[in-house]
């Protein structure tokens, strides 16, 4: 059977009024054929009007068919993301998001990841009600939903509209949450500390942050050992911070022990990461406050000495012998900190292994 006749057959199944099955089994079949074909996808989008009518029947199984149908529609065609949207998809599909069926929660997560991957239709998923759903998913939900509610929720956040709303529903202690029990390098790590670094923009997340326990640290040891774009949204986040209000967040970010970090980045980090390390070095190495004469051995006076030989050097391999030089003086004035560091978190850096990406694995 050749496309076009497979396409008319489906279509035909979908739209029989009178046999419930029957859209279920055409539902199954666009599941199917869409799973990896864009051409099906193309050919089967006169589909998803009926498809997002399903969404509404009572049975849970025609529901959940038909969601699966939409969603794999959806994967890599802004069209399709488009065309759902348009047909009224996010009513039933945020219904699911509060659903007690643990299945019919995650597909919606799913669904909502690769919906939002949508640059136009970013603003009206936001404005549909599935933010709160998500934060809530975040503490209460199975571990592939959260995965994938932080995906939508990073997805959602470079809209400035939906970055308010996620910010109105308290999302920063799920975040610091989720940053303390994630492995570092995770993707999961990365899009979580993306967000977190949107978000401080708003004095409200700052000081939730700065005011949950270990917040600051959280973000501090993902400086330390996350991902190339995990560490620049990090130190990027105490930027942020230190840039709005240096003489607020220049002390809760020194004592977490942020100087080594720093340092590494000014040699192996990202152009970006880099660049933000040297500025929040200069922010953090002299007070702003005024204060009476510093004796020689002060960090502020060691920081600007290394900081500007750092600046000046043109071989690499100077700048990191005076970087191990520099890592040593810090680490030895912060000793007791690190070690108090040290026996609080060692036991608390559970690894999440699942992968993410953008839009959602077709199921």
């Amino acid at each position: 059977m050749d496309t076009t006749t497979t396409t008319t057959t489906v279509l035909h199944l979908l739209h029989d009024p009178t046999n419930l099955s029957s859209h279920i089994q055409a539902a199954k079949h666009i599941r199917r054929l869409t799973k990896t074909s864009h051409r099906f996808r193309r050919q089967l989008s006169p589909a998803i009007k009926p498809l997002v009518s399903m969404l509404c029947f009572q049975s849970v199984e025609a529901s959940e068919a038909a969601l699966l149908a939409l969603l794999n529609l959806a994967v890599k065609d802004e069209t399709n993301k488009i065309s759902i949207v348009e047909a009224g998809a996010l009513e039933p599909i945020v219904s699911f998001l509060q659903s007690v069926d643990s299945n019919m929660q995650e597909h919606a997560v799913a669904a909502l990841v690769t919906l939002s991957a949508s640059p136009v239709k970013k603003r009206a998923i936001g404005a549909s009600g599935c933010i709160p759903c998500l934060i809530r998913i975040l503490n209460h939900g199975s571990l592939q939903a959260k995965l994938d509610a932080i995906l939508a929720l990073s997805n959602l956040s470079t809209e400035p509209d939906n970055l308010t709303l996620i910010l109105q529903s308290n999302p920063v202690p799920c975040l610091v949450n989720i940053l303390k029990n994630s492995k570092k390098s995770s993707k999961i790590t990365e899009r979580c500390i993306s967000v977190l670094e949107l978000l401080v923009e708003f004095e409200e997340a700052r000081v939730s942050l700065t005011s949950e326990e270990g917040g600051v640290l959280a973000v501090v040891e993902v400086l330390e050992s996350g991902s190339h774009q995990s560490r620049e949204h990090a130190v990027g986040t105490l930027l942020t911070m230190c840039q709005i209000d240096r003489c607020k967040y220049r002390e809760p970010i020194l004592k977490e022990g942020v100087i080594p970090g720093l340092l590494e980045l000014t040699v192996q980090g990202t152009l970006k990461s880099r660049t933000k390390a040297h500025t929040l070095l200069r922010l953090l190495r002299e007070s702003p406050y005024q204060r009476p004469e510093l004796e020689s051995e002060t960090l502020e006076n060691i920081l600007s000495n290394i900081i500007s030989q750092i600046e000046g050097e043109e071989q690499c391999g100077n700048a990191k012998k005076m970087l191990a030089e520099m890592v040593q003086v810090s680490m030895e004035q912060s000793l007791r900190h690190l070690q108090q560091r040290a026996l609080v978190c060692s036991s608390s850096d559970l690894p999440i292994t699942a992968s993410c990406a953008s839009e959602v694995s077709l199921k």
